[in-house]
């Protein structure tokens, strides 16, 4: 799990790619036209954004991060609308005039819903390429990370030279790919196709086995450091030669307009990388960065703050959390092929019999969940005066000990809920009950998990040592 937050401020990217302007018509819709089948958009307000690689400089920038921007647009007004938008977010441009029109795509939205695209292009020619060339190698000798966000317009027909000069400058290339021929992107570290460009390329797959077998095949001919798959509902996974398939759940929320996901995800990964991240460090961010933008409507970008705000409710590395990110913090661990184990109970007063089955049930896997009873659990099941102490105070207790990775709470007087839906590998529990005692036991016996007990310490009891206390 990722230990902290990274700090995106002061870190350095540059970006190279087809730029285009996103302008969108909002109305409300409330009859269908007379004179056609289609519905009557009743404009109320327009929108002018930054679009392709312009979005991925934007969000960048949104994050914090110093941005270069280099890229293509048309010698006219749009042009010039799209480099005061982008220069108010300090982002550095350097673009080429071409004799060709800036690129917009015209998006008709009404009830919140895209009802029409028109897109109004032209490839650059493959001859502006290197009067574009100063611009792109200025971009990269000032980054840390180099972004080629391809869309497909002509801008990176030619791109190896910009790989090439990177990988002199020892700066990490990351690709956002289009197209069926990938070869243009050879010797890059990450490409970020979505399934479609994926299976464009590789053709189609049968099973999970079958993707891994054609990405690494891919990664191997292309001899590029990883791919990154982005697959809508299913998450993400990222292949590399060499190491299992890392997958990534998507995080669950209503979908409101997937419009600049891709360029959310990649801006995301390149801001980590820069700052400092592992592969897979970045790769999680920028799996919390879609759940957020897609969330919301049209070309958007996403803070710092809010994704640190989102990475906090999710992906917290250890310590107390509530069942619903417990639950997500187990399915990623499981993705990564890690072992969890779980125990509960109620832990009114913490003693050594608990620190040594805690440790004994650590050893048994990757990672340790203690749930603990409520407050009103521990009473029903106690009787009165008990607990002692709070479930705060318990839960902080707990997650002060090196063995335990998650700790949580539960209300009702058993943890079989929250097995069903953990289904950890492991449960255990303390040498005071025997097989046949453990709560839950049919659960995860069902699902082909394992049960133990720990073999018990002798006289140690928070029973006893409350009457001691008592007594005294």
């Amino acid at each position: 799990m990722i230990e902290a937050f990274p700090n995106f401020y002061g870190a350095q990217v540059a970006v190279i790619g087809d730029i285009m302007l996103d302008r969108y018509f909002y109305g409300d819709v409330t009859r269908i036209s007379p004179e056609a089948p289609v519905p009557i958009v009743n404009v109320i307000r327009e929108e002018q954004l930054p679009g392709g690689a312009a979005n991925v400089a934007v969000n960048l920038s949104s994050l914090g991060v110093s941005v270069g921007l280099a890229g293509m647009v048309g010698n006219d007004s749009d042009a010039d609308l799209l480099i005061t938008q982008l220069e108010s977010l300090n982002i550095d441009c350097q673009l080429h005039r071409s004799t060709n029109n800036t690129i917009v795509k015209t998006r008709v939205m009404g009830a919140q819903q895209q009802l029409l695209r028109m897109d109004f292009e032209k490839k650059f020619p493959s001859e502006d390429w290197p009067l574009l060339w100063n611009q792109v190698k200025t971009k990269i000798s000032n980054a840390k990370v180099l972004v080629l966000s391809d869309y497909n317009k002509g801008t990176l027909s030619h791109c190896q030279k910009a790989i090439r000069y990177a990988m002199d400058c020892d700066i990490p290339i990351v690709v956002d790919p289009k197209g069926t021929d990938f070869s243009k992107y050879a010797c890059a570290d990450l490409l970020t196709p979505n399934l479609s460009e994926f299976l464009a390329v590789v053709g189609p797959v049968e099973s999970e086995a079958q993707m891994e077998e054609k990405a690494q095949a891919l990664i191997s001919k292309l001899n590029i450091g990883a791919l990154l798959v982005t697959r809508s509902e299913k998450g993400m996974t990222l292949f590399r030669s060499k190491h299992e398939p890392f997958h990534l759940p998507a995080i669950t929320k209503e979908v409101a307009d997937v419009t600049g996901a891709g360029d959310t995800v990649i801006a995301t990964i390149a801001a980590s990388l820069a700052a400092g991240c592992d592969l897979e460090t970045a790769v999680t961010l920028s799996n919390i960065s879609a759940s957020i933008v897609v969330g919301k409507v049209g070309t958007t970008a996403i803070t710092a703050p809010e994704l640190e705000l989102e990475f906090h409710k999710y992906h917290q590395s250890s310590g107390a959390l509530s069942n619903e990110q417990l639950a997500l913090a187990v399915r990623l661990a499981k993705e990564r092929g890690e072992k969890v184990v779980f125990t509960n109970g109620c832990f009114d007063i913490l003693h050594a019999g608990h620190v040594t089955y805690l440790r004994q049930a650590r050893a048994l896997g990757d990672r340790l969940i203690v749930a603990i009873n409520s407050d009103e659990s521990v009473t029903k099941l106690k009787g009165e005066g008990r607990p002692i102490n709070s479930v705060d105070r318990r839960l902080a207790v707990l997650q002060g000990l090196e063995s335990v990775d998650w700790v949580t709470s539960f209300s009702e007087d058993t943890p079989e809920n929250l097995l069903e839906t953990l289904q950890p590998s492991v449960l255990v529990k303390g040498g005071d009950y025997t097989q046949e005692q453990v709560v839950g036991r049919d659960i995860v016996r069902a699902y082909g998990g394992d049960v133990f007990v720990m073999s018990e310490v002798p006289d140690c009891s928070t029973t006893k040592i409350i009457e001691k206390a008592r007594s005294e």
